[in-house]
């Protein structure tokens, strides 16, 4: 099998979950349901980020199978690109480490506290950021899984009782009572939006 299509997703029918698994098992799943009834509505889903992925399903089994890893192929060279920072004329800087020089713009209060750190504006920056970014790894862990829970449920749940509540209680960080707020809710949606928001 292709590695594209080996990443894992679910799918649902309605409230009801179809299939989980490698992305090609699930589109067979859904492509055999809709063969048998073709008014169902089905949606799969991301495990990764709770993103719909639509199913292109016409023709054989094969080629289903290479359009949909085309299409996982060109959404991650898509991703790529975007989170890829543009290429920047060489200059300044100490290209052989990887350091690149880049335009800072500042406030002179700014500059006047870091011509203070010890060794310069250049080591006070890369320590600052380097702080943020371990600092914030937890927290921006935390956004992902809360986004991909949301994402999941206002494509499949915004119509269940208490669908609003249940958003401000994962946004506040509040699992606890995500996972009491969602006890009405139909089994499968409810097991996979606490999934998704405890980013398992």
């Amino acid at each position: 099998m292709n590695p594209a299509l080996s990443h894992s997703c679910s799918a649902f029918a309605g409230h009801r979950l179809l299939s989980a698994g490698s992305l090609a098992d699930v589109a067979l799943a859904v492509r055999s349901l809709l063969a048998q009834d073709a008014t169902q509505s089905v949606l799969v889903f991301d495990d990764a980020d709770g993103r719909v992925i639509d199913l292109d399903l016409r023709g054989s089994e094969q080629e289903i199978l290479a359009r949909l890893a085309v299409q996982v192929e060109n959404e991650a060279a898509r991703r790529r690109a975007m989170s890829t920072p543009p290429e920047v004329a060489r200059g300044k800087g100490r290209p052989k480490l990887g350091v690149v020089g880049r335009e800072v713009t500042l406030l002179p209060r700014h500059w006047e506290w870091l011509a203070e750190q010890p060794g310069g504006a250049s080591i006070a920056l890369r320590k600052l950021i380097d702080e943020a970014r371990k600092s914030g790894g937890e927290t921006g862990s935390r956004r992902a899984t809360q986004e991909a829970a949301y994402r999941f449920m206002h494509a499949l749940a915004g119509d269940l009782p208490g669908y609003e509540e249940a958003t401000r209680l994962l946004f506040a960080g509040d699992l606890g009572g995500f996972e009491n707020h969602l006890q009405p809710w139909p089994a499968d949606v409810r097991e996979y939006a606490i999934r998704l928001a405890k980013g398992q």
